[in-house]
């Protein structure tokens, strides 16, 4: 039986601009001035440019800028119109207690077939300032290149399309035939066999670079083999992999001298041909886009002080239209046209704010990180133990928004690039009771291993005992999660013939 009942509640919710702020806040550098950009774009009331452009240039006031100054001074002081005026710098409410997260957060990410922006192929970002391409032809243009070189039906160039959108960015097709060959069907309209789309696939194997569009490791290193000038040695390598794969991704090198009939110099030989191949031919080259760090924070140490500064170099200074803040109050305009300027006004006034609480929000966190890691600051060396929360107790702020400031920026020092990332890590206790950062005692694993016999290498165990005499308290798990947090194997993926 379906009952009504009333219920009160308290509940705290977030406005649509704290959201944005929340936004705004993990951008780094390079997404940040596109927001900018795309905000100016969509938004008339705001602009580039000084807060007050004509006391900057010493002109005089046009007539807007009288009005404004006369609304000033007639408008009582607790008018809650005030709010739309650009002189305050006190954020205003929207007034549309309404939102969806998807308008602040949005996501690219597709499945399965990418269109040809997401490849590459398109979407380039001409308007952009100060922008000069360092590679006019992408990788994907490349590969289509070659592919219109073959002698490909209409229907086979439409299969080969699919294809090259449907592959990761590591250049595999992973997408089952029968699932391929549906995506196809709705794509184009058109049916198709996995019989087809296999033989698409296989002549686009052997283009530049070969093994593209392989479905496993070990086809794509077979079909590098195959592309290479027949010798000795890339027979043995082919046998390797088509006969003892698994015992070639274990390293059991015993057996497969055994099974191949092969001498230690030829395993020797096959072994380091194919480490030469290209396990990811997708990621042949990089992208205009991907191939610097824009730092968002620059540190010098002078005199024994830090110097910071936010890398806001492409971050236009921004104010509000004043005819709009004009109009909004007096304008002659219907009151639906008046809402909308209010509106935009109103928005355009949170999103500067925004953009100045964003930057001392930053550089109070980034200051703190300093004070706490001058020692690395200085000397390059020697970071403590520190965790968000040290960071966010002694700013005063939660650790979530600690955490935004964190992400995926980073900073310029005399010493390098680094993640802000970077400067936060757990602790180790010493024999002689001090606190030692766990990358620096992941850097000590390094050592270790990269000092070890290859014909007999060292296993967790033996690494942790060897941490224990230098002082460091860790268990062998500890180790283990330590090498695995490097991406280095264990011990007998890492023995050498």
């Amino acid at each position: 039986m379906l009952q009504l009942s009333q219920q009160q509640k308290l509940q705290q919710k977030l406005s649509p601009q704290q959201i944005q702020y929340i936004r705004l806040l993990q951008l780094p550098q390079i997404a940040l001035e596109q927001a900018i950009k795309a905000e100016i774009e969509i938004n008339p009331a705001l602009e580039e440019g000084p807060e007050n452009e004509a006391e900057s240039a010493d002109e005089p006031m046009d007539a807007a800028d009288s009005v404004l100054e006369s609304m000033k001074e007639e408008t009582p002081a607790d008018d809650p119109l005030n709010d739309i005026l650009p002189q305050s710098d006190t954020p205003s409410s929207s007034g549309d207690d309404e939102f969806s997260w998807e308008d602040y957060i949005q996501t690219d990410d597709l499945y399965g077939f990418k269109t040809d922006e997401s490849m590459g192929r398109g979407g380039e970002d001409e308007d952009r300032p100060d922008y000069t391409p360092v590679q006019t032809v992408t990788f994907h243009d490349r590969l289509w290149d070659q592919v219109r070189l073959l002698s490909f039906s209409e229907k086979e160039m439409k299969i080969a399309e699919h294809l090259l959108g449907s592959a990761d960015p590591d250049g595999y097709l992973r997408i089952e035939p029968d699932k391929l060959a549906d995506d196809f069907v709705f794509n184009y309209g058109v049916l198709v066999t996995p019989g087809e789309l296999e033989k698409v696939r296989k002549q686009i194997l052997n283009l530049d670079p070969p093994g593209f569009l392989s479905r496993d490791l070990q086809e794509c290193l077979l079909v590098q083999l195959e592309n290479m000038e027949v010798t000795e040695t890339s027979e043995n390598a082919t046998d390797i992999l088509r006969h003892c794969y698994d015992e070639f991704t274990r390293k059991h090198f015993d057996a497969i001298m055994r099974m191949l009939q092969l001498e230690p110099d030829e395993l020797k030989l096959a072994f380091e041909l194919i480490q030469r191949l290209n396990p990811k031919p997708g990621e042949d080259e990089m992208s205009p886009g991907s191939n610097y760090i824009t730092p968002d924070f620059f540190v010098e140490i002078e005199d024994g002080e830090a110097r910071i500064s936010l890398n806001d170099r492409g971050i236009p200074s921004l104010r509000i239209n004043k005819k709009y803040a004009i109009m909004a109050r007096f304008g002659q305009v219907d009151e639906q046209a008046r809402s909308f300027i209010r509106k935009k006004v109103e928005d355009a006034k949170f999103f500067r704010q925004s953009i100045i609480q964003r930057r001392e929000t930053m550089l109070k966190v980034m200051s703190t990180i300093v004070e706490q890691q001058m020692v690395f600051f200085e000397t390059g060396s020697g970071l403590r133990p520190m965790i968000l929360k040290d960071i966010a107790d002694r700013i005063r702020m939660d650790i979530s928004t600690v955490s935004r400031v964190v992400n995926s920026k980073y900073v310029q020092t005399e010493f390098g690039v680094y993640s802000l990332k970077h400067f936060f890590s757990e602790g180790i206790e010493t024999e002689s009771g001090e606190e030692a950062s766990n990358r620096e005692v992941k850097e000590r694993i390094r050592e270790i291993i990269q000092a070890e016999d290859g014909k007999r290498p060292l296993s967790d165990d033996k690494i942790a005992d060897m941490l224990n005499e230098k002082g460091y308290n860790i268990a062998r798990r500890t180790v283990t999660k330590y090498r695995e947090s490097m991406n280095i194997p264990v011990a007998r993926l890492r023995k050498t013939i």
